[in-house]
């Protein structure tokens, strides 16, 4: 039985759905945009009789530096990539883990990954998990076309290519298209080749997504006909009825990521909340509303054990005859020289 995801353009319609409740000031999650959806936090509300309040970032850097300039919210979700250097920033604290039931459930490997766990103390704690690959629309694009990343090069689809405005994703991309599917192991000169495949392909951009819901629409219109896109974005313009596929076995590979919840130093409302929170986002009720609503995986892993195999492809996490470049963290000074070679690339150089 095929998963009946999330429609674009339907979240009224699933909030009334949903029991109403207020928005808790006693604690503030800075987040991606979305996550906000009820779904996401029913068993916290179920306790306190509000969901949290929300404030959003489109992208890790623009997170970081709001952070660093100040901002103060409770608890926040960047992916892997950013853990240390925010917990070097002094952005971030460990969580206490007897506060939170659910961690039980966790993958062992977010357990025992020193990046995420220093000395016992626990930095991260997984939230979602998807994949990135080509997203592409069936009607206009042969599937030939999309067997190879080379795609994004070609000036065949000038002008109706869209890129993710996120430093990980695009060059998640780039390092796969030339060759490197583990960007532990990149160099400096591999981020150099990289980045020159980026300039290539930067004529053919529309325009790079800060988000899933605006590429749905740029997809959905038909503006764009060929994506880097989250798992997120095929599933609901499919479930929508458009003709949109999700090719995860080019010739080089696709991505897989997975971003996670960290407890912000010296936040400004209930670090019980922040806790209950987390326990919360970990409920196996939200394991089933963010892949069967959303298209992704879940950091419940007890949970997602109990998924079916025809569910796995339908969210972009089954197995696949290719190589996967996971976002496993990597070192600050090679992201930083990707972050400042990316913002070059947008802006022409």
């Amino acid at each position: 039985m095929q998963t009946k995801f999330r429609l674009l353009g339907t979240s009224a319609l699933i909030a009334a759905a949903l029991p109403s409740f207020a928005a808790d000031p006693e604690l503030l999650v800075f987040d991606w945009s979305g996550f906000e959806e009820d779904g996401f936090s029913m068993p916290y509300a179920e306790i306190y009789g509000e969901h949290p309040t929300y404030t959003f970032f489109g992208e890790e850097e623009e997170a970081f530096q709001k952070l660093r300039s100040g901002f103060r919210a409770d608890v926040a979700q960047p992916c892997p990539q950013s853990v240390q250097k925010w917990r070097e920033a002094g952005l971030i604290e460990p969580w206490d883990v007897s506060k939170i039931p659910n961690y039980e459930k966790v993958a062992e490997v977010y357990k025992t990954n020193p990046s995420f766990v220093i000395d016992g103390a626990v930095y991260f704690i997984p939230g979602h998990i998807g994949s990135t690959a080509i997203a592409y629309n069936t009607e206009e694009v042969p599937q030939d076309a999309v067997q190879t990343l080379q795609v994004f090069a070609d000036p065949t689809w000038a002008g109706r290519i869209s890129l993710p405005d996120n430093v990980d994703d695009i060059y998640a991309l780039a390092f796969l298209a030339t060759g490197i599917s583990d960007w532990t192991t990149a160099t400096e000169a591999d981020i150099d080749t990289a980045s020159n495949w980026l300039r290539e392909v930067h004529p053919n951009v529309r325009t790079y997504w800060n988000d899933g819901a605006e590429l749905g629409q740029l997809m959905g219109t038909g503006e764009v006909l060929i994506s880097w896109a989250w798992s997120e974005t095929p599933a609901q313009l499919v479930a929508a009825d458009l003709p949109i596929g999700f090719e995860r076995e080019p010739r080089e590979g696709s991505s897989m990521f997975a971003c996670g919840y960290v407890n912000l130093a010296d936040g400004p409302g209930s670090e019980d909340k922040a806790h209950a929170f987390m326990n919360s986002f970990l409920d196996a009720s939200v394991t089933e509303y963010i892949t069967s609503e959303w298209g992704y995986g879940h950091g419940n892993a007890e949970a997602m054990a109990q998924i079916g195999s025809e569910t796995l492809e339908e969210i972009g996490l089954s197995d696949i005859d290719a190589p996967v470049l996971y976002q496993v963290p990597m070192e600050i000074p090679l992201r930083e020289k990707m972050i400042t070679d990316f913002e070059r690339i947008k802006a022409g150089f």
